[in-house]
């Protein structure tokens, strides 16, 4: 096991990290009653923070991804799928 190279990737966290807040986001607002794919791409779209919720701290939790990174990273997995 000491033969071989490990290789770390601050990349793969960051990407566990937005998706898991983005599930947050999606299931606080869809327990609140909207429709979540509406909801975050309207925040995306404006930045506005207030297209989310504050259920279970999804407003908050959001905040904390740059917008850009996260449009980014979901254009990138809906071209890789």
């Amino acid at each position: 096991m000491l033969d071989k190279t490990m290789t770390f990737s601050i990349g793969d966290n960051k990407e566990l990290e937005m998706k898991a807040v983005l599930t947050t986001v999606y299931d606080a607002l869809r327990e609140k009653g909207y429709n979540p794919i509406n909801q975050i791409v309207g925040y995306l779209l404006s930045e506005d923070p207030t297209y989310i919720t504050t259920h279970n701290n999804a407003r908050t939790l959001i905040r904390k991804i740059d917008r850009d990174e996260l449009m980014r990273e979901l254009v990138r997995s809906y071209l890789n799928n």
